[in-house]
């Protein structure tokens, strides 16, 4: 499949050079040889049907520059390098697609809801903003969009039921306020030839009781971490653990994202816990946040929280490199990949494109993986009907600010890089996979071999799983500031990991008291509980046949039960034909897999 990857630059250039200055047929004739060929869900009468409805539909808006900004990561790199041109050739709008580093896309989006002034006409953003933009009100609803005003610049091929990730842009109105763009998960990292040599098989039976194979749970993970950190592998000792632990806004995401939701942190829920997500924060019946601390009824200073803070620690001291606990999410990233490392309990798939490269210590002399990635494994405290991690999905967002013919303009581009007649490529080339028709296209079945584990996560039923931040955060770019510091103290040792949760919980809950106070989220904004002990929580949680707040479990190392791998996809594929959907609660995991 390496033919796929190769650079697109002169053939586009060619393409751009050889068309016409007005948009035509013609200009999307060359792009689709230069650059779609067969790598496309649609047949190629398909695919010239869709381009011309983009030449059509663009029609009034022709010779219009616009922009549109997202975080730099590869899919957007392609998108801004080879699709935004085409996109210009096709139709006649100029696109300039800025790419700039995450937290400026979120500062650029804040200062244009602050300003009302229109800095970009449309935005590729986490739908981790769901919540914000649902009770701030100042991105367009697209349900309403499409149906109103947009109407006439909507793809009637556009399929939204073929995208994964609209239950993550939806929402507790029921509307779509973000159009998914690309998508990634934080799965379980490990050397796959490693568990499979006999020696270290034998030994670790030996040694713990158990088959070495992937864990289930924490207990079955700390054990594995202990045998391999030191253990010679042929070109000295490994680490049987890696993480990062510098105090850096990344040290944040690494919380928000899926530590405490794999501990077992807030309600069961898919895609988040109900009425406590994973943060730790509490919305009533009405989807108003009303605490995030234990004394209101939330769960982020609760005892799974600071048993998750506790495990972080102690893991990132005894198991990982020294050097991890100075590094930040972009240093530890790659570090896997060198080849000292057994697994890692969470592993960003973005990485997936570096860690296949020729020449890697991590990679077979054929180009297949010497590792796979497979679910995480959860905490003590974690349920059946609880997600179990994270997703990362980039979507396209569009501002009431941003006037109606820029708006359009820009929503005919969205659709244009998300469109069924461009996904299977560029979900080649970036690896964020965010449509059924490109997940099944014979091209990644074809590829599967070479991206450990990818293909087959994300054709099981276990992906509904791992879900984005959900609607229960009023303002995530003011909350997601404080998890870094707070976690920072206590990976430094300034805090301990209670004081730490303890500390986190309530700036949060102080935030959430300066928006209920200025009123403007309005009835759907928070408004906090009373306070009350923690048994008075526990008590409600029982009488609701809810979860949070969890009390302290005795015996925090339970029983550890491991799977093996290859049975693990077996199961997959057999469950395939009855996978459960976005929006279904069933358990998908091997959480109830016998020991091996």
């Amino acid at each position: 499949m390496k033919h796929i990857l190769m650079s697109t630059t002169a053939a586009l250039a060619i393409t751009l050079a050889a068309g016409p200055a007005f948009a035509d047929m013609e200009a999307a004739k060359k792009f689709l040889d230069a650059e779609i060929g067969d790598m496309s869900s649609l047949s190629r009468e398909e695919q010239e049907k869709e381009m011309q409805w983009f030449i059509d539909a663009a029609e009034p808006f022709q010779g219009m520059d616009i922009k549109v900004v997202s975080e730099t990561i590869t899919t957007h790199e392609y998108e801004s390098k080879v699709l935004a041109p085409a996109f210009t050739a096709i139709t006649g709008i100029k696109v300039t697609h800025d790419l700039i580093g995450e937290g400026d896309v979120v500062e650029k989006l804040q200062t244009q809801m602050q300003s009302g002034e229109n800095i970009y006409d449309a935005y590729v953003n986490d739908s981790d903003l769901i919540g914000t933009h649902w009770r701030y009100q100042q991105a367009r609803s697209l349900t309403d969009w499409m149906e109103n005003e947009g109407k006439d610049v909507t793809n009637p091929g556009l399929d939204l039921d073929d995208f994964i990730g609209t239950s993550f842009t939806t929402a507790p109105d029921g509307k779509l306020y973000q159009l998914p763009d690309q998508q990634f998960a934080n799965l379980y990292w490990f050397r796959y030839d490693w568990f499979n040599d006999e020696k270290n098989k034998a030994d670790f039976k030996a040694k713990y009781g158990y088959d070495l194979g992937v864990p289930v749970n924490w207990s079955a993970y700390e054990d594995i971490a202990e045998f391999f950190t030191g253990r010679d592998m042929g070109e000295g000792p490994v680490y049987g653990h890696m993480d990062y632990g510098k105090k850096d806004p990344s040290l944040g995401w690494r919380f928000t994202d899926a530590w405490l939701s794999m501990a077992g942190n807030g309600d069961k829920g898919i895609p988040n816990g109900v009425p406590v997500d994973e943060w730790g924060i509490r919305v009533d019946e009405n989807s108003r946040p009303v605490g995030s601390c234990v004394a209101r009824g939330g769960d982020t200073n609760g005892p799974a929280a600071v048993y998750s803070i506790t495990k972080y620690l102690d893991w990132l001291k005894a198991y990982a490199p020294p050097e991890a606990q100075g590094m930040t999410f972009s240093e530890a990233g790659p570090v896997p990949a060198q080849g000292k490392i057994a697994q890692q309990i969470f592993w960003y798939t973005a990485f997936t494109a570096d860690a296949v490269k020729e020449g890697l210590p991590v990679v077979n002399e054929d180009g297949t993986p010497k590792w796979r990635m497979a679910p995480s494994p959860h905490g003590v405290y974690w349920k059946d009907g609880m997600k179990l991690g994270y997703q990362d999905v980039g979507s396209w967002t569009l501002m009431k600010s941003t006037p109606d013919d820029r708006a359009k303009a820009a929503w005919l581009y969205a659709q244009f890089v998300t469109s069924k007649t461009v996904d299977v490529k560029k979900s080649h080339v970036g690896l964020t996979l965010i449509r059924e028709s490109s997940i099944r296209h014979p091209s990644f079945t074809e590829r599967a071999p070479e991206l450990g584990g990818l293909i087959e996560f994300y054709r099981s039923p276990a992906r509904v799983q791992w879900s984005p931040t959900g609607t229960n955060v009023p303002d995530y770019p003011k909350l997601a500031q404080l998890w870094w510091q707070a976690i920072g103290d206590a990976a430094s040792g300034a805090k301990t990991p209670q004081e730490a949760m303890d500390t986190l919980c309530a700036e949060q809950e102080s935030i959430m008291e300066r928006l209920e106070r200025a009123g403007i989220q309005g009835d759907i904004g928070p408004k906090l509980n009373e306070e009350h002990d923690m048994e008075y929580w526990v008590e409600q949680a029982k009488a609701n046949g809810t979860l949070a707040p969890q009390p302290a479990v005795e015996n925090e190392k339970e029983q550890p039960i491991t799977v093996n791998y290859d049975e693990l996809v077996k199961s997959w594929a057999d469950a395939t034909a009855t996978a459960p959907t976005e929006g279904d609660t069933t358990s998908a995991t091997p959480a109830a897999a016998p020991a091996q």
